[in-house]
């Protein structure tokens, strides 16, 4: 596949892998992207996962045909994308690595050397010349490893954005890139949201027209767009308008008093209302969409004096990424010591803009008439607008 008129994609589809990174659920599949720089000097950016060995090296014979890299460009340590660059010198011994200090480090973790005589050290502002193609580089550290570098072409204002603007899922699929992107970026990159920023404001001067992440598509049009959205989630603001209720439920009744909070939000106008069962609904999606909507209901149940554990889990997912800025309102049920509001308040303490609801939904086993007018109020709350800190 042909980038630009003298880069080509040379990465993989991966439709075997069920559990990205071990823990986010892929049914769609995932790519590793690498790509060559054809010029005067020839550079390869990346390798793949070591599942992939075979395919990627005569992908670079196919596109080299007699030719021989001259630099292999590593932005990224993680094995999806490191782990073939032994391969790489074994058939071509005389490429130069291209790396950020720390990624040399890394390397010789990973194989036992740090390749001292056949390597260039990059930082900040450093660039190399292939011909007509000059590299800038940019380090990216904690987007979302320390060693992360990012490449700027300058000829044809290309940002190789190592797993930033990443989304899952092949790329012999045709796939909605907002959805999946959000799910990665939540999973995997949002406690970093920091970092990302300074990242931004690295870039803020270079005009950039095309996106080559190390997954998911080719991002060439619209590109204020995604950065758009790297914006807004990397700052934690809320994404749309909207309440989200996760919940957990043993017997039912937890269950019927979110359905029956659903039901009065839409009667009151909230026009986007997401339900999510935390017991059996993917986590990652329960992560991105809490991340998405300006609204969070937490309905749960006292469990051995703690909070249930799908809903410890979620929770233990939002506030290791910095969950914020949101309005929270919590529906809490025990059937002889409900306690687990004052788990989640303290739980979210320390979560920067969280505004709590005024109501609280206390169930002593099911709902009754206090508990049902507790629901009414509750849903008047939260379809009114809040002033988030």
């Amino acid at each position: 596949m042909t980038i630009a008129r003298d880069i080509i994609y040379i990465g993989v589809n991966d439709h075997n892998i069920d559990l990205f990174e071990g823990l986010y659920p892929v049914p769609n599949g995932m790519s590793y992207n690498s790509y060559i720089i054809m010029d005067e000097k020839i550079a390869i950016m990346d390798t793949v996962d070591e599942g992939f060995s075979k395919q990627w090296l005569e992908n670079i014979r196919m596109a080299l045909k007699e030719k021989k890299p001259d630099y292999l460009i590593v932005q990224h340590m993680e094995p999806d994308h490191s782990a073939n660059i032994l391969k790489l010198l074994d058939e071509y011994p005389k490429t130069t690595l291209v790396a950020t200090a720390k990624a040399f480090t890394m390397m010789k973790n990973y194989f036992g050397r740090e390749f001292e005589e056949n390597r260039i050290v990059v930082t900040d502002g450093d660039s190399l010349k292939l011909g007509r193609h000059e590299l800038v580089f940019v380090t990216a550290p904690m987007v979302h490893w320390p060693e992360v570098l990012v490449t700027y072409d300058s000829t044809h204002k290309i940002l190789f954005s190592a797993d930033s603007f990443g989304r899952f899922g092949a790329l012999d699929l045709e796939l909605d890139w907002l959805d999946e992107a959000r799910r990665y970026y939540f999973g995997i990159v949002g406690k970093y949201g920091l970092w990302v920023q300074k990242l931004f404001k690295k870039l803020e001067d270079m005009e950039i027209r095309m996106i080559c992440p190390l997954h998911g598509p080719v991002l060439s049009e619209d590109i204020m767009y995604y950065m758009k959205m790297y914006n807004i989630w990397s700052s934690y603001k809320p994404e749309e308008d909207g309440i989200m209720i996760a919940y957990t439920s043993v017997y039912g009744n937890t269950k019927r008093a979110v359905k029956l909070l659903e039901m009065r939000l839409k009667e009151k106008g909230c026009k986007k209302v997401v339900v999510l069962d935390l017991a059996r609904c993917d986590m990652t999606e329960a992560v991105a969409e809490a991340f998405r909507y300006s609204k969070l209901v937490l309905a749960t149940t006292t469990y051995n004096a703690e909070i249930f554990p799908p809903m410890r889990e979620f929770l233990n997912c939002l506030t290791e990424r910095f969950f914020g800025n949101r309005v929270v309102g919590i529906i809490e049920n025990g059937s002889w010591a409900p306690i687990v509001a004052k788990l989640i308040k303290e739980k979210l303490e320390k979560s920067k803009g969280i505004v709590f609801a005024d109501t609280v939904v206390r169930m002593v086993s099911a709902l009754n008439d206090d508990s049902l007018e507790q629901l009414e109020l509750m849903a008047g709350e939260l379809c009114r607008n809040y002033e988030l800190v």
